[in-house]
């Protein structure tokens, strides 16, 4: 029998190294986005916020006698690390980049909504806290990129067609 408590740390572990993750593959994006300012800016805006959710998942983890796990760092960097090449290599990388952005938005949605609830139900005020502060930050840029995303691909495809070098990145 597992105790909320436990999979509460296991989760948060999760989180952390899905914030590693995604902290990689948004400074790869980041560094590439030559041609398209307003997308660069609000990645670098969200790579802050990331790292803000890094150190309270870690405090959190620090607090509840534990510490991120290594393996699973390790495993979400070489994981980000693979997509970033990935993304290189394909001519419409700006768009496949916001399109796989929000679902990943989406992805971290569900970790802390999830989250949240094994906070309540292992009675860790403290983790539901710290849970609802990060949710509202993952929605805002799920929405944003949804938002952005039609103005990134008239973009894209009014370059692409000119047979300009601006247009994947």
């Amino acid at each position: 029998m597992t105790a909320p408590g436990e999979h509460l740390v296991d989760w948060l572990r999760d989180a952390y190294a899905m914030e590693k993750q995604a902290e990689v593959m948004l400074k790869a994006q980041s560094g590439r986005l030559e041609h398209y300012p307003e997308l660069r800016a609000r990645i670098d805006q969200h790579i802050e916020e990331t790292r803000s959710q890094q150190d309270l998942l870690g405090g959190r983890l620090e607090a509840l006698d534990s510490s991120p796990s290594a393996i699973k760092d390790i495993s979400a960097r070489m994981s980000a690390f693979m997509q970033g090449l990935g993304g290189m290599a394909v001519s419409d990388e700006v768009v496949k980049g916001g399109m796989s952005g929000y679902v990943f938005e989406h992805v971290e949605i569900a970790a802390y909504t999830a989250l949240i609830a094994a906070a309540e139900a292992a009675g860790d005020e403290e983790t539901r806290r710290v849970c609802e502060l990060i949710l509202p930050q993952e929605v805002a840029m799920a929405k944003w990129l949804l938002d952005h995303l039609p103005d990134t691909v008239t973009k894209f495809v009014t370059r692409s067609a000119g047979g300009r070098d601006d247009a994947k990145r």
